[in-house]
């Protein structure tokens, strides 16, 4: 029914008030995996080093023989390894006068852009030093070597596929053929690890081989939890011959990378007071300026610890 002549609506109305929620709706995801799962630790300088140690080979043929008396064995020296600082920086800036308008959803303009640039900047971090293969580069701009750059005593690879030529940062991985993620794989690199004294503890995957690796030996068949009405069909743990693992999907990683991590011999490394830092920026006009910054490495403790799977398929 139509409604009545002369009937004044919202339609030719000119007062009414606008309807603006207060509240803002944000998809983009901010958890950087990698990052969370490892150390952090202050650099105090653009190089910052640590050392690794290696004992001597197991000797099965050590008997001595009463009162012998010895000459001395030569020592093994500790490994010196270093990683270069990369700054990396987002720059907010607000007009004078959207900053003085009334907002919908925050009080303050500028806090909340520099609240989003913070989130910014922490999945371009994720994505450098997990989703990048890059070597350190000391010149403007540094860059610190990326978790690739690392890996290499405990890895599988696709035909072709090359480990960088030391595990010292200053190489980058050759990319193989890409073929199925397989458990057979995997195994052969929890075994390395094992066997060179590691006991990784997390797998970071992308969503395509998260999924594969729900099909594993003992999960290839869903099950149907009856009272819960749920079907359960995913895998967030590993029970290994060497250990239970931690399985997590990783959105800024390269999707064809299976990282194994022993997550207390990585760390992030932060330049004393530079780790996620608002730096005030005097205005050069009528605007507000600002700079997200962190200067950061990564810390590969000991890589012989952890491992990789490359070259897997990712469709």
């Amino acid at each position: 029914m139509a409604a009545p002549t002369n009937t004044f609506t919202t339609y030719n109305a000119i007062g009414d008030r606008e309807d603006l929620s207060d509240l803002i709706y944000r998809i983009d995801p901010v958890d950087t995996p990698g990052m969370t799962a490892i150390e952090t630790e202050k650099a105090t300088a653009v190089n910052h080093e640590w050392q690794t140690q290696a004992l001597a080979a197991a000797n099965g043929a050590n008997a001595q023989p009463e009162g012998n008396d010895f000459t001395g064995v030569a020592a093994t020296p500790t490994v010196r390894l270093g990683n270069i600082a990369q700054i990396s920086a987002k720059y907010p800036v607000v007009s004078g006068t959207q900053e003085a308008v009334k907002h919908a959803g925050r009080a303050n303009e500028m806090a909340y852009q520099e609240m989003l640039k913070g989130m910014e900047l922490k999945r371009d971090m994720e994505t450098v030093l997990f989703g990048t293969n890059q070597a350190k580069v000391n010149a403007d701009p540094r860059n610190c070597a990326s978790i690739l750059s690392w890996i290499k005593t405990n890895t599988f690879k696709g035909a072709g596929g090359v480990d960088p030529a030391a595990a010292d940062g200053t190489g980058t991985r050759t990319d193989g053929t890409q073929a199925p993620f397989t458990e057979k794989n995997l195994k052969g690199v929890l075994a390395g690890a094992w066997t060179s004294g590691g006991k990784p503890s997390l797998i970071l995957v992308g969503s395509f081989n998260k999924q594969v690796f729900s099909t594993f030996t003992g999960r290839a068949t869903p099950i149907e939890k009856t009272k819960t009405k749920k079907v359960v069909a995913s895998v967030d743990a590993y029970e290994s011959d060497f250990g239970t693992l931690k399985i997590v999907p990783d959105r800024f990683m390269r999707q064809r990378d299976v990282l194994v991590l022993e997550t207390d011999k990585w760390a992030v490394a932060y330049l004393n007071g530079r780790k996620f830092v608002s730096i005030y920026i005097a205005p050069t006009g009528d605007s507000m300026k600002r700079q997200i910054l962190s200067e950061y490495t990564l810390v590969a403790r000991n890589e012989k610890a952890s491992g990789g799977v490359f070259d897997n398929t990712t469709a």
